[in-house]
């Protein structure tokens, strides 16, 4: 019979007792480490312990709570009596964290009488960014610990240093070498120390200024745009100023269980694993093994080719851009220089780092040399078929046999593209969202003859420079783009029946959107739509009058909006005679139109379009459309992307609506996709769709 895995090592140094959690890959807090947990403390003090040290094995002390036990019974013993059991300890417990102590593991080491670090260790409580608030005393002892500051690491979310750590007050020390040889050390030395427990401190949180912390909290969720876990973080913090240590667990533990079951929180945790579900590619051949890329040629140095170049640059690949001319070489490359440097400039990065990421990157004007020596090849020149059939003919006879040729197109026929090769199945899309060096999202596209090797090359590389790679299918705009262009007819719509450019932006704003449609094309160029439109042949009532009106974005100060010196936007009162206009001369008898409605007839068409795209094959997964949208289109991630929208509208609740609107607004196009009609009858939802057709 197999032995039961052991989820907590104890071993001995002498007197000091060494507790290694051993959940691999991350060691989570479940069940059986924190049943580990406390019969170790329980032998360590029975064997006479005179201290004890904690750490993690593997890649890293602990990132915190087991997510899949959330909404299910908690088994004993909780994590508060885990660290009820440290506090209570007579031999003090030192954790020792190498690699993350994120969420339920910092809270876990800062239950303990002290804490070491390595110093490449990062040390955060990310549960904002989840949709939640620490639960297991963190908004209580990390106050006691460092202060106010504990507020900004709490609703941030974001992680810090060891030296950091240290310099804020909550590791007493960050030690070179070996970890586990190294805490023990440090362990025995300050074994007879009087430690005073987190939860007993209080000279860090006295003298409470309501005033300074009202206006730290304000400015820490001014941008929270309608997120609630923020809020509930400045709520459990405040406790710790205000009340005892007993008192303030209990209002975090209020904050906890409200947010934790509510939408934005399974919204977040709905893309947390489908980001890592994403980048799975069900039927990819296990012997589809990626390419090895040493050197990586991007073919063009503007905004996207030059983005493209910094993402490898950022993440230690050499790479080369490559220019028709000098003059456009050296403004690439300046142009990414400039980047870097305001980003030192900023703080955020090093000069050091700098330097380093700089050297990486170099330029060319010699095509065919460059291009033969290259690993990988990106074509990031203009969106213009016959151009980059051109480039991709070139290509094809500089490459070296076996060579993967991919474009960065966001919307053209990658099958297309890979006629112009003698090498189809090695041709594969990989469409960076801009500014590519910032965006998180990578959509590689597969055409019909993109080998499984070209994938698992696109998909590696995608991970080795930062990005989070979700495969699609070929079509026109692919998945993100495709479903983004459906809303722009109900747009126009909206706005000849009743709304303003300033009511759909505030209604999608509202919702979470960084930035409004309308507003977000006047930022992109609205001469850029109008340009598609032309090729496309097709209209736009409303924004080709806008166009025409010499009105082309901020680039020209006034597009939907007037804006003045400082690129603030402002209504305008010329684009709203232009709709007042137009809607007179279309026989359009405008009307008020409510948020609810504006919101639905935005959302609803691009809902339509994805089912359509599973239906098709072109996404494996719903979830794989809503991580592009959060990581591409700027869907606020506590909403959880366009089909889990739907999921919570009520899939039969959508397919009433998609056909309410189609007839009322006469566009066929929102006919309810056949999937939505087939779920809805059934009962349903994107969530438990089970098949979907390969991309």
């Amino acid at each position: 019979m197999a032995e039961e895995p052991r989820y907590v090592e104890h071993a001995f140094d002498g007197d000091v007792h060494i507790l290694r959690i051993a959940n691999a890959p991350v060691n989570t807090l479940r069940t059986e480490v924190r049943a580990g947990l406390l019969q170790g403390l329980q032998n360590a003090a029975k064997q006479g312990a005179r201290a004890i040290v904690l750490i993690g094995t593997g890649r890293g002390f602990s990132a915190g709570a087991e997510m899949t036990e959330f909404g299910k019974p908690r088994k004993p013993p909780s994590l508060n009596e885990v660290f009820d059991a440290i506090e209570n300890s007579r031999a003090p417990v030192i954790a020792a964290i190498h690699g993350n102590a994120l969420g339920g593991g910092l809270e876990l080491a800062l239950a303990c009488h002290a804490r070491v670090a390595a110093p490449g260790a990062q040390l955060g409580l990310p549960e904002v960014k989840r949709g939640f608030v620490p639960g297991a005393g963190g908004t209580q002892r990390l106050p006691r610990l460092i202060g106010l500051e504990a507020l900004r690491l709490i609703v941030t979310g974001d992680p810090v240093s060891p030296a950091e750590a240290l310099k804020l007050g909550f590791i007493d020390a960050v030690l070179e070498g070996e970890l586990e040889h190294a805490a023990v050390a440090w362990a025995r030395q300050h074994a007879g120390d009087k430690f005073v427990l987190a939860k007993n401190r209080t000279d860090r949180i006295a003298g409470y200024d309501a005033a300074a912390f009202d206006e730290a909290a304000k400015k820490l969720t001014a941008r929270s745009r309608g997120q609630e876990s923020p809020k509930g973080c400045v709520t459990a913090v405040r406790a710790a100023f205000t009340m005892p240590f007993e008192d303030g667990l209990n209002v975090e533990r209020e904050q906890f269980q409200t947010l934790v079951a509510g939408e934005q929180s399974q919204a977040l945790r709905h893309i947390f694993f489908g980001e890592r579900e994403a980048v799975r590619i069900p039927d990819l051949p296990a012997d589809a093994k990626p390419l090895p890329v040493n050197k990586l040629v991007v073919i063009g140095g503007g905004t996207m080719g030059g983005g493209i170049a910094m993402s490898a640059a950022n993440f230690g690949l050499p790479v080369t851009i490559v220019e028709t001319s000098e003059e456009a070489l050296q403004k690439g490359l300046k142009r990414c220089e400039a980047n870097w440097e305001r980003t030192v400039k900023s703080g955020r990065l090093s000069q050091a780092e700098y330097e380093k990421r700089r050297a990486l990157l170099s330029g060319t004007t010699a095509f065919e040399k460059a291009v033969g020596e290259a690993d990988l090849v990106i074509e990031a020149v203009f969106e213009n078929m016959e151009v980059k059939k051109e480039v991709f003919a070139r290509l094809d006879k500089a490459a070296r046999p076996g060579i993967v040729l991919a474009s960065n197109t966001s919307t053209l026929s990658i099958d297309e593209i890979a006629s112009a090769t003698k090498r189809p199945e090695l041709v594969i899309g990989m469409h960076f969202f801009s500014p590519a060096n910032v965006m998180r999202l990578l959509e590689n596209v597969k055409g019909t003859k993109t080998s499984p090797v070209a994938i698992a090359t696109a998909t590696e590389v995608g991970k080795r420079i930062g990005k989070l790679p979700v495969l699609v299918g070929n079509c026109d705009g692919f998945v993100g783009n495709r479903m983004t262009g459906k809303r722009g007819p109900q747009i126009e719509k909206l706005l000849l029946e009743g709304c303003l450019p300033q009511d759909v932006d505030r209604v999608m704003e509202g919702y979470g959107m960084a930035m409004g449609p309308l507003a977000t094309g006047d930022l992109a160029g609205l001469d850029i739509g109008a340009a598609v439109r032309k090729a496309r042949g097709t209209v736009a009532p409303v924004a080709d009058a806008v166009v025409a009106a010499g009105r082309l974005g901020q680039k020209t100060s006034k597009g939907y909006y007037d804006y003045d010196e400082n690129r603030k936007r402002m209504p305008s009162k010329e684009v709203e005679r232009i709709i007042l206009d137009l809607a007179e001369k279309m026989q359009v008898r405008r009307r008020k139109i409510e948020d609810q409605e504006i919101l639905e007839r935005v959302l609803l068409p691009m809902v339509n379009e994805g089912a359509r795209i599973l239906e098709e094959g072109i996404a494996y997964r719903p979830i794989d459309i809503d991580v592009i949208f959060i990581n591409g289109f700027g869907w606020p991630a506590f909403r959880g992307g366009p089909m889990f929208f739907a999921d919570r509208l009520g899939l039969k609740a959508v397919r009433d609506k998609l056909a309410h609107y189609a007839e009322a607004t006469g566009d066929p196009n929102l006919r309810p996709a056949a999937l939505i009609e087939k779920l809805a009858a059934e009962g349903g939802s994107f969530a438990t769709l089970k098949s979907a057709k390969a991309a």
